[in-house]
């Protein structure tokens, strides 16, 4: 398992348009992605799971991957981030 943790930058926090770019970019992925902050977490290809989180500017977000692209996965989605969250 691989993981990585980025700060929401956006001056809305994950609201729709963060966390329907995340719920497409990882629906590509043949890995699970999980998405946790603040003792919540949500799987990463769900646009709703993600919003129900709440996350606000400021605050960590914790991606974990698991499964056989989880390399080549974590990379992409560090980027991904630095980008647009």
């Amino acid at each position: 398992m691989k993981s990585f943790t980025c700060v929401v930058t956006d001056e809305m926090g994950l609201h729709a348009r963060p966390a329907g770019l995340i719920a497409k970019k990882t629906a590509q992925y043949q890995s699970k992605v999980t998405l946790k902050c603040g003792g919540k977490e949500a799987a990463c290809n769900r646009l709703i799971a993600i919003m129900k989180m709440a996350v606000k500017k400021g605050e960590s977000v914790t991606f974990e991957i698991e499964g056989p692209d989880e390399d080549s996965v974590c990379a992409d989605l560090k980027q991904f981030c630095e980008e647009n969250l």
